[in-house]
């Protein structure tokens, strides 16, 4: 059963399936040959149950968000002022495009958002200021993923609601590894760029009084940031609520300078449209491929196999990580965390492993996977914004970047109150 299951879901994603339709196809072959009974007379319920949840509408929310920074010209301003203050660095605009990536991933909740928002401000100042353009490439491909960690992130949203974990504590457990991962970005690029000093670039040359008049540009995403976050850890606001209080603030901040048109609203609710009817058409999918697992006993065969195995706890999650990393190289993230968390996540919590510890490595492990390839989709998203050149350019480039989110993955594992010590101090 389980090699069936496997080999059908590879032999869709081979063949360019998309991934909500490949889940989707899944659960029904599985239940034609397993099931006693149609499961598919189910799809319909379960359809409406998981479009129907109070979190989930969250994630429209939060991509709104995003979508209004990018289209008021926010986020331009943003990574403008931030080229401001770290050009005297080896390789300057590439810490440009992580800082950036990291205050953006404070308002937007999406790796993908966040990816493609800053790669297309940023690309321009590549080619104009002579840097090496895979690593530039990769400093984008890797920065996006900060999106999905620093909180607000839509992905931990949907692991709470998976695992019945509170959104608050997650978000609190994202904010020390989120800023310690865009450190450790920033220390790569240093780290090759003084190894390699041609890939540095042109060094920029910049005052304190533009350093000062930047200032400004940068207040209007931190502010967002408080009031998603801060309304959330005040106990004014549900995670929803405050996805809608940034949306409220993003407005306002548009209004302000201007730029709040009827093309910058069309444009940002169409946008938000398509990318959120593509997350609930992969989580609609993935909870009917749940249930059919479930009831044709997949999920209890999977659960007797690993426990057969008698790991030790630290060995069932080294042996569950090297599992993310495979599968990582083969699946959309998305589909693969909502396909795959109801069956691992309990067993590493019966282990003795804190679920909100665990939400953290799987968002670490969701990360890798985005600039892995051969199905990265942060790879494909910063290639979609280039006029020429090949993928590989982007692959190689982001590279030095897998390493060090692997070594993230081993500072977690080490020293775990890199995660809990901000939601415990939270909790009192």
């Amino acid at each position: 059963m389980i090699v069936t299951t496997i080999v059908i879901l590879l032999a869709l994603l081979a063949a360019a399936v998309p991934v909500a339709a490949a889940l989707g196809v899944l659960g029904l072959a599985l239940e034609q040959i397993y099931a006693r009974f149609p499961l598919s007379l189910a799809m319909g319920e379960l359809a409406w149950s998981t479009s129907n949840s109070f979190l989930l509408v969250a994630i429209p929310f939060f991509v709104l968000l995003g979508e209004i920074l990018l289209r008021s010209g926010t986020a331009e301003r943003m990574y403008a002022a931030l080229v401001q203050w770290v050009p005297w660095l080896p390789g300057g605009l590439m810490h440009a495009n992580i800082a950036a990536c990291a205050l953006f991933a404070a308002t937007s909740g999406s790796s993908v958002a966040t990816a493609a928002t800053i790669g297309t401000v940023a690309l321009g100042e590549m080619e104009r200021r002579g840097y090496s353009e895979r690593l530039f490439l990769g400093t984008i491909a890797a920065g996006g993923t900060l999106g999905i960690l620093i909180p607000p992130s839509i992905n931990m949203i949907v692991y709470g609601v998976l695992t019945e974990t509170s959104i608050p504590q997650l978000y609190l457990a994202g904010v020390v590894p989120g800023i310690i991962l865009a450190s450790l970005f920033s220390l790569t690029v240093l780290v090759v760029c003084l190894f390699r000093p041609a890939l540095a670039g042109e060094r920029m040359s910049t005052s304190w009084q533009g350093r000062w008049r930047s200032l400004p540009d940068l207040i209007p995403p931190m502010l967002i940031f408080f009031a998603v976050v801060g309304s959330i850890y005040a106990g004014l606001a549900t995670a929803t609520e405050a996805a809608a209080l940034g949306v409220l603030a993003a407005l306002a901040v548009a209004a302000w300078r201007r730029r709040l048109t009827w093309r910058v609203l069309r444009e940002a609710l169409e946008g938000t449209m398509r990318t959120t009817a593509m997350i609930m058409a992969i989580l609609v999918a993935a909870y009917f491929l749940n249930f059919v697992i479930t009831s044709i006993g997949l999920t209890a065969l999977v659960n007797r196999f690993i426990l057969s195995l008698g790991l030790a706890p630290l060995e069932l999650l080294l042996v569950v990580i090297g599992f993310y990393l495979v599968l990582g190289m083969f699946m959309e993230t998305l589909s693969m965390m909502v396909a795959t968390v109801p069956i691992i996540i309990p067993l590493l919590i019966r282990a003795g492993f804190d679920p909100v510890w665990l939400g953290v490595l799987v968002v670490l492990l969701l990360e890798t996977a985005m600039i892995t390839p051969p199905v990265g989709i942060n790879l494909y998203v910063v290639q979609g914004l280039r006029p020429r050149g090949r993928i590989d350019d982007v692959i190689i480039g982001a590279a030095p970047f897998v390493l060090t989110l692997v070594m993230m993955i081993a500072l977690l594992i080490l020293w775990p109150d890199l995660a809990l010590w901000l939601p415990r101090t939270a909790r009192g």
